[in-house]
């Protein structure tokens, strides 16, 4: 009998999703849970990884309770994760060593600095395509090795497990303690600067520069194939077939199979991916190469990649924080309130500042502040704060892919403020184009887990399943383009060198 649905399992910084897709991509059950954010101490991060797997199984029972739906009906999930975000657990108790270290936990900064004074930033970047950097799982991974008790007399002796979110999810999926399957895919993989991006396989050189045992790494998989069955009674037997970390997902959910094609997904952080096809483009200004997907056998596919670490989660900052609007969709509203930004930038440097600075020392600023500033222009200059970033960011891919930019893809939560998507086409004089299906991230990860098991033919059905939603064109005159923007650049200098 056909299966008419493919599932996606898209567990985030904030929150964990279960979403339901039908043949033509469109959504027919999903459900939704947010977790704690802990914060330890300063520049600390951390989520409670038992609290992610309970978050995980009652999204799924509830979305697959909406439409009264049995594992019969699905063909496969898939699994998209926050990448960098780093678990180190029993294999015989199934219990966390620690806290989750998340992808924006700061923590390792000595550890990055230490490192660098041997041989550079960019030290491993012709292995890993990334620079030495607190973002990285590696280095997270090293720091609970170190530092939480028995964790490496554990690891040593083959009983501790590392993986990011996806590792985690799948071994408890596929059962835990009871043989669950120790893997991770390509992308998330190629997130941990311990994985070779040529030979896309666990790097010697690279484990004993960090001080990390083999033992404790899973197998690395292809990004698109069947690896086990799910037993978890609401959907038992189902194929787990897809696994990308969740801006690659983004990625093959906004069809971008060809070289050249790009995306941009403004969630907690800001994401923009372009492929760059079966060859990884070493970068000269401050992007990271990364690998996009491996359908089964077939080569891997790459991606350059500008990583900025705070977006969205300014605007939560600015509720959650500051107070000053009660949910996140406040944020339009307020920023209508004012015409411009009356001189105010805000440099959100919360946790250093990623691409294309990878300055660990920076730390947030908001700039030009007069009595005439209100919280009007606040709510402004943290919206017109990303889509300076996405600039910066584009600015670079575009020097290193030598390809201009001809239009943006976007996605991800923020994609519903128009205010921003305009201001966004005029700093980057560029059409910004919304597709029907914004949930991208998730739909990748059904792609992924449907090209697995035949579900879906190919990418040409996926990609005559994308469809635009809205497009955004440049409004604004190069002179204040390049002026406000002059004065971003501006601000981001006073952001650096603070911390000492």
């Amino acid at each position: 009998m056909p299966k008419d649905y493919v599932g996606a399992i898209d567990q985030g910084t904030t929150s964990t999703r279960f979403m339901v897709f039908d043949r033509t991509g469109r959504i027919v059950a999903v459900a939704q849970r947010e977790h704690e954010q802990i914060y330890p101490k300063p520049g600390w991060v951390e989520h409670d990884p038992e609290e992610i797997w309970r978050r995980t199984k009652e999204v799924i029972g509830e979305a697959m309770q909406q439409r009264a739906l049995a594992p019969n009906d699905l063909a496969a999930i898939g699994i998209t994760n926050q990448r960098e975000t780093t678990i180190v657990w029993n294999r015989k108790t199934g219990q966390p060593l620690h806290n989750a270290l998340v992808w924006q936990d700061t923590r390792v900064a000595e550890l990055v600095a230490g490192f660098s004074r041997s041989g550079g930033q960019d030290r491993f970047r012709e292995k890993t395509g990334l620079p030495l950097a607190t973002y990285f799982s590696g280095l997270k991974l090293r720091w609970i090795l170190d530092n939480v008790p028995r964790a490496r007399e554990l690891a040593e002796a083959g009983d501790a497990l590392f993986g990011t979110i996806d590792t985690y999810l799948v071994w408890q999926l596929t059962g835990g303690t009871q043989g669950g399957l120790h893997i991770t895919d390509v992308t998330n993989a190629s997130r941990t600067q311990l994985m070779n991006l040529r030979t896309l396989e666990w790097d010697a050189e690279l484990l004993n520069t960090f001080g990390i045992p083999e033992s404790v790494l899973p197998r690395i998989r292809a990004s698109s194939e069947i690896y086990a069955g799910a037993r978890l009674d609401s959907i038992s037997g189902v194929p787990i077939a897809g696994i990308l970390g969740d801006q690659q997902a983004a990625l093959i959910g906004q069809t971008c199979f060809k070289p050249g094609e790009a995306k941009n997904t403004y969630g907690t952080g800001c994401f923009l991916l372009m492929n760059t096809g079966q060859q990884p483009v070493q970068s000269t200004c401050g992007l990271l190469t990364t690998v996009a997907y491996k359908v089964g056998d077939k080569p891997a596919h790459y991606a350059l990649e500008g990583s900025i670490a705070i977006s969205g989660a300014l605007v939560q900052w600015l509720r959650d924080n500051l107070g000053l609007i009660q949910n996140s969709a406040d944020v339009e509203t307020l920023a209508r309130t004012v015409n411009d930004n009356g001189g105010v930038y805000f440099v959100p440097a919360f946790s250093g500042l990623y691409a294309p600075y990878w300055r660990t020392d920076a730390r947030g600023v908001i700039a030009g502040l007069t009595r005439y500033a209100n919280k009007g222009h606040l709510a402004r200059a943290a919206l017109e704060a990303t889509a300076f970033q996405t600039r910066e960011v584009v600015e670079a891919m575009q020097q290193d892919s030598k390809v201009r930019l001809e239009v943006l893809r976007v996605d991800g939560g923020m994609v519903v403020n128009d205010l921003l998507m305009q201001f966004q086409s005029d700093i980057l004089n560029v059409p910004v184009v919304r597709p029907v299906i914004r949930e991208t991230t998730a739909l990748g990860a059904a792609y992924a887990a449907g090209l697995a098991v035949g579900f879906f033919s190919g990418a040409e059905e996926l990609r005559a399943q994308w469809q635009v939603d809205r497009t955004w064109k440049p409004a604004m005159e190069e002179k204040q383009r390049e002026g406000t923007y002059r004065r971003w650049k501006k601000a981001v200098t006073k952001s650096l060198d603070w911390v000492e």
